[in-house]
């Protein structure tokens, strides 16, 4: 995959960092100064406004004086904290501890049925769009336009939902430049937002995770219309059209022992599997997954669609690698490490298992 320079102020994200500071009584002489970063959606927003020499940025719940170097609350003038513009180079030492330590399948249901090669997410979506079987940008060039309007407008939405509209409208605004790119850019360009840090990943993931529970039905499907157009952008990768086959890539997670206890039994049992129905970042590099919770997962991956995102991403070293949606997984041990003092649950994923798990369809 050739690498991307994303639309990002000559990638100002490696090398600029807006913080701000957030200790109780910022400009107590007493207290000790805790300074926070900003999300990076917004420093990509206020570093735009600062290299346009502007003399605010907007945000959602405030805006930033750029000559008083102050974060003012839009409801309340009185409401201030300094920031400061920090000129450094990313090092990504650690991995962001909430994109890679959660289970990586729902934990309020089982472990899901056998899908097949699409996620019903997927399948719900372009039952939304009105697609037929071979409708897909990669086929179809000339849906790209209508595709990425959508997934602008869906964004948009989302984010307006919980007072994240700046943060949408941003990520709408570049996602709109590819409009005319061409699938490989508009699919580098989705990779690259679904990378950084902002509500979208998270948004799409928690719904995506639902998938399979009666109880929450309406809730992900409710999600189909506004985040499905860039599901579907993501899922609908041109440079992975080949399974993945003999790699390992890790993940960390906080069990309970119920939880434990559930992927022991599944252990036990050859016809056991289940499926990931969210798309599911995980790590090249086991140093750095093991670092967080009580519980290492271990994935073997046999034959599956696994997109390698560390060429395109802001946090190279976390060396991230996507399981997408859809991908099933057989449950092959769990050990408890007591050195590490660490649960190491080994999963073998195949794109799909029968019910005798040993072939694939």
């Amino acid at each position: 995959m050739a690498s991307y320079v994303p639309p990002t102020l000559n990638n100002s994200l490696k090398t600029v960092e807006w913080m701000w500071q957030s200790n109780p009584n910022p400009f107590s002489k007493s207290e000790r100064a805790t300074w926070s970063h900003y999300s990076d959606l917004k420093n990509l927003i206020i570093e735009e406004a600062f290299q346009d020499k502007q003399p605010q940025a907007q945000l959602d719940d405030y805006f930033i004086d750029f000559k008083g170097n102050l974060q003012i609350s839009n409801t309340d003038d009185h409401n201030q904290r300094p920031i400061k513009r920090v000129a450094r180079k990313r090092e990504d030492k650690h991995l962001r501890e909430a994109r890679f330590m959660d289970l990586p399948v729902s934990s309020g249901r089982s472990f899901g049925g056998q899908y097949g090669w699409v996620s019903p997410f997927v399948i719900e979506v372009r039952r939304d769009l009105k697609l037929e079987p071979d409708d897909l940008p990669s086929k179809k060039p000339n849906m790209i336009p209508m595709l990425v309007e959508k997934a602008a407008c869906g964004i948009i939405e989302e984010g307006q939902s919980i007072g994240e509209k700046c943060e949408a409208e941003k990520l709408a605004k570049m996602l709109r430049e590819k409009k005319n790119a061409g699938i490989e850019e508009v699919w580098k360009c989705c990779a690259y937002l679904y990378t950084l840090e902002s509500f979208l990943y998270k948004t799409l993931n928690v719904a995506m995770r639902l998938v399979g529970g009666n109880e929450q039905e309406k809730v992900w499907r409710s999600k189909v219309r506004t985040l499905g157009p860039f599901c579907l952008l993501l899922w609908d990768d041109p440079f992975n059209t080949k399974l993945t086959t003999k790699k390992t890539l890790y993940r960390g997670a906080t069990l309970t022992d119920e939880q434990i206890d559930a992927y022991t039994k599944m252990a036990e049992d050859d016809e056991a599997f289940g499926s990931f129905q969210a798309y599911t970042s995980c790590s090249r590099n086991r140093d750095k997954a093991e670092e967080f919770g009580n519980t290492l997962f271990i994935m073997e991956v046999l034959m599956a669609f696994i997109a390698d995102l560390s060429s395109l991403s802001e946090y190279s070293a976390e060396e991230e690698e996507l399981v997408t949606p859809g991908v099933c997984f057989r449950v092959k041990s769990v050990k408890f490490d007591r050195k590490k003092n660490k649960y190491l649950i080994h999963l073998q994923l195949r794109q799909r298992y029968s019910r005798k798990w040993k072939s694939l369809l």
